[in-house]
Order: C-alpha cells, then sequence, then structure tokens
C-alpha cells in the first residue's frame, strides 16, 4: 500500500542538520556534544509548521525564532532541544512549562514524559495553544491561563521545570515545586539584556546545584517576577 510522503520531511531532516551543528559549535560550554535520540525523535514527530501562522508554515524547520502573534515568538530549534536535553525528564514524569505561548515546546516534552502542565499569563494565547494541542492530540498536556512565576502548585512537585522567559532572579515558588533528583531550567537576567541559560538541579539531599550553560536571549518573564513574557 503507498504511503502519502511528509511534504516536510527534508526541511525538518536540514532543522535537525542545524540543531547538530549548534551542538558541535557549543560543545565547550553546554558540555553536550550531541543531540540526544530521544530529543531527536521528539522533534521530529512534532509538527512544527502547524504550531506557527499559516504564512509563515515555509519557514517553520529554519533553525530560528518566529513570531506568533501577540509580541510573541516560537523558540530557535536549538534551543528547544538544548532546553529540553537538559531538563532530561524521566518517561514516567511530569514536568512544569512557565510559558507555553503556541504550544510547540509541550508538545515537545509530551513525547518524552506522562504528563505536561504548561502555564501562559497571555490568555489568548493560552486559549489557542489548549485547542491547538487538543486537535493534534497531545492528551497528556494540560494548559492553563496563569501566572508563571508563581508555578503549578496544585500538581507539584514536579521531575522538571522548564522556563521559556527569562528571570531577573530565580522564581523561589518554581524551586519550592522541583523534586528531589529534578531539574529546574530557565534564563537568568536582565530584560533584553546579558542573559544565561542556567540549570539547577535538586539532589536527593534537597541541596541545589546550579550550572550557567550559555548566553541567550529571551523577553522578560511576566507577572509576579517580571515586566514581560515571551519566548526566545
Amino acid at each position: 500500500m503507498m504511503t502519502r510522503l511528509d511534504p516536510y520531511a527534508a526541511a525538518k531532516a536540514g532543522m535537525l542538520d542545524d540543531i547538530e551543528r549548534e551542538y558541535a559549535f557549543t560543545r565547550g560550554l553546554t558540555g553536550r556534544a550531541m543531540l540526544p535520540e530521544r530529543v531527536a525523535a521528539a522533534l521530529r514527530v512534532v509538527p512544527r509548521h502547524l504550531f506557527v501562522p499559516a504564512e509563515l508554515c515555509h519557514l517553520a524547520y529554519g533553525n530560528h525564532p518566529l513570531g506568533i502573534g501577540r509580541g510573541q515568538t516560537i523558540s530557535q530549534p536549538f534551543i528547544v532541544a538544548l532546553m529540553t536535553d537538559l531538563l532530561d525528564p524521566p518517561a514516567a514524569g511530569r514536568v512544569l512549562e512557565v510559558g507555553c505561548g503556541c504550544g510547540y515546546q509541550a508538545a515537545v516534552l509530551s513525547q518524552l514524559v506522562a504528563e505536561v502542565y504548561s502555564v501562559e499569563i497571555l490568555s489568548e494565547l493560552a486559549e489557542t495553544a489548549t485547542s491547538r494541542l487538543a486537535r493534534l492530540g497531545y492528551d497528556n498536556v494540560t494548559v492553563a491561563n496563569r501566572d508563571g512565576a508563581l508555578g503549578w502548585p496544585e500538581f507539584a512537585p514536579f521531575d522538571g521545570i522548564l522556563v521559556a522567559a527569562a528571570a531577573e532572579t530565580v522564581p523561589p515558588a518554581l524551586l519550592e515545586q522541583l523534586k528531589p533528583g529534578g531539574r529546574l531550567v530557565l534564563p537568568v537576567g536582565s530584560p533584553y539584556g546579558y542573559q544565561e541559560l542556567v540549570a539547577i538541579t535538586r539532589r536527593a539531599d534537597g541541596v541545589l546545584e546550579r550550572r550557567d550553560v550559555l548566553g541567550v536571549a529571551f523577553v522578560p518573564l511576566t507577572g509576579g517576577h517580571g515586566q514581560g513574557r515571551g519566548q526566545h
């Protein structure tokens, strides 16, 4: 039986090649030599072109951010891959995403864990992401319109927390909601100034270990811990 060819297959392959090149270029900073297969597999299966405005579909698999409306963006594929890699959540785990945006990062995470909880402070984006994720069958993702700096205590603790907007300091609520052995990945720095992608691990004994990974550029975190919200 003949199967329908994926018209975006070549573009997806090109995106993964670009990510691999970025991994090689930044390995001295990130400590990551190559894109893990489990993350690559998630990136292959999630249709990025369905998470961007229709007029930008032809650009969906380029290694750069794209506008999604309301002054927000879908993050650069390399950054999505690296943050997912750094989070390294267990397959049976529960993760929190702060800054759902269009829902793409949540969809990627949904391929790797049992439960994804994603918060978005802009109600219009939260509603659109909820509809899109449901329509595409991502039934292990739950989205809410709420202040991400406060986390989602009703579902805590989390095996991993990924923040897609920059905080000047690490939100205390997110640290409190991190399970022992879990990891928080987020950009930290000045609004529209220098920011560092940071990975914080809560050890089994409760001690927090922080590692600065790579310079990045995200718009600020909104709500109780910042002045704006958006993604890289």
